[in-house]
């Protein structure tokens, strides 16, 4: 293993010739990649086997995520560690403290405290040269999969780009935006299967640590997660919920044998990924799905719930990425996090309202209905966007809300 770490767990246990097919990809990813061809990138990240190996990845992430050139000219004027701790280091000397559990093997004790230094480094380093993302936990897996893959030096610049262009919306004072995301998932999966929709449970929470760690938290092998991370790297930020709705399609027979009256095993079910995992086929058929499907056809107005300025939709064209720069991502931070704001103050004005309605009935209810109906114009004018509280109620509800308001008249 080379000294500085960028030799991964894979390719180095792996010495096994180059197939004529590998080598034959081999050549059109990096002539993808001197193209910045990036539709032919994706496509061939896509494919059964994507980037083939890490050596090749090292060439192909940073190309997908848009750091190919030098970091921002402000980088040199201060070192990352003299700039101010970041409010969140302390979580994440817990969390680093407990990563590399089940990848690289076969390291000394030694060798394993300098990943989790140059871990630790590369998640501090984003932290405070960006001082409005707030970490989460799971984040730790993420960077770790790229600190693997591209070695400490260009995985910083890597994670740092993922942080403000790929996963933003994780990364707010609040889980707002991120459960945002999983609300697409009853949408996606009653649009595909209503039978099934119908039987889960009302809230997809069961989606969150996957979806927020893109999967790195779950899975457990090295060579699965990176491969798994050419796909996802390659692909619109919201290929990830359809990826979970196809791993929820591929089990229904499980799924429905599962009584309504527990809905407890339900959710066990629900938030442990199947195994063995059988990547390439649930890659192809979350293609497949999001062909059929795409995020402006879903039933219940559910992308037009989202707000314009998540990840799920700056990231619609997949391409686009790859163009923003560090400014962009911080610029598009402030105006998601302005709009969560604003979204959870109205939550609490509806919650504060229906408490009033339990207690005074109908009189108030023709002006709440007015009320709600100014705001949710004023919001959705504003913003492109349906109420985000909308989207909190499970597909169906919050059209039957808006014709219960409008018998009020």
């Amino acid at each position: 293993m080379a000294e500085n770490g960028d030799a991964s767990p894979a390719s180095s246990a792996c010495a096994s010739a180059p197939s004529p097919h590998e080598k034959d990809k081999a050549e059109r990813i990096l002539e993808a990649c001197r193209n910045h061809d990036l539709d032919s990138l994706a496509a061939l990240a896509t494919s059964p086997g994507g980037l083939v190996d890490d050596a090749l990845r090292r060439t192909a992430w940073p190309v997908l995520l848009g750091c190919t050139g030098p970091p921002p000219a402000s980088d040199d004027a201060t070192p990352w560690s003299e700039l101010p701790p970041h409010r969140d280091e302390g979580q994440v000397a817990l969390d680093v403290n407990r990563s590399f559990v089940f990848y690289p093997n076969n390291q000394s004790d030694k060798e394993l405290e300098i990943r989790k230094q140059q871990l630790s480094d590369v998640i501090v380093e984003t932290l405070r040269r960006h001082p409005s993302l707030c970490y989460f936990q799971g984040f730790h897996d993420i960077a770790q999969v790229l600190l693997l893959v591209l070695g400490p030096e260009e995985s910083a610049y890597a994670v740092r780009r993922l942080s403000l262009l790929r996963i933003r919306d994780f990364m707010l004072p609040t889980l707002t935006a991120a459960l945002q995301h999983l609300h697409l998932l009853p949408s996606i999966l009653y649009a595909e299967d209503p039978e099934l929709c119908t039987h889960l449970p009302p809230n997809p929470f069961f989606a969150l640590s996957a979806t927020i760690t893109l999967y790195a938290h779950d899975i457990e092998e090295y060579s699965s997660i990176a491969r798994l991370f050419d796909f996802l790297l390659a692909r619109e930020a919201v290929m990830s919920v359809y990826l979970f709705a196809v791993i929820i399609l591929v089990r229904k027979d499980e799924l429905l044998e599962v009584g309504l009256d527990e809905p407890e095993m339900l959710h066990f079910l629900l938030s442990k990924l199947p195994q063995p995992l059988d990547l390439e086929g649930l890659i192809e058929k979350t293609m497949s799905l999001f062909e059929r499907h795409p995020p402006e056809r879903l039933p219940f107005r559910a992308w037009r719930g989202i707000s314009q300025y998540s990840v799920l939709k700056t990231t619609r064209d997949y391409t686009a990425l790859a163009r923003m720069t560090l400014g962009d991502g911080e610029e598009l931070l402030d105006m998601q996090a302005r709009y969560v704001r604003r979204q959870e103050a109205l939550q609490k004005l509806v919650a504060g309202a229906r408490k009033t309605l339990r207690t005074n009935k109908r009189p108030i209810m023709f002006s709440l209905a007015i009320v709600m109906g100014v705001l949710a114009v004023f919001m959705g004018r504003k913003n492109g966007t349906q109420p985000y509280w909308s989207g909190l109620l499970w597909p169906g509800l919050w059209q039957s809300g808006r014709r219960g308001l409008a018998a009020l008249f």
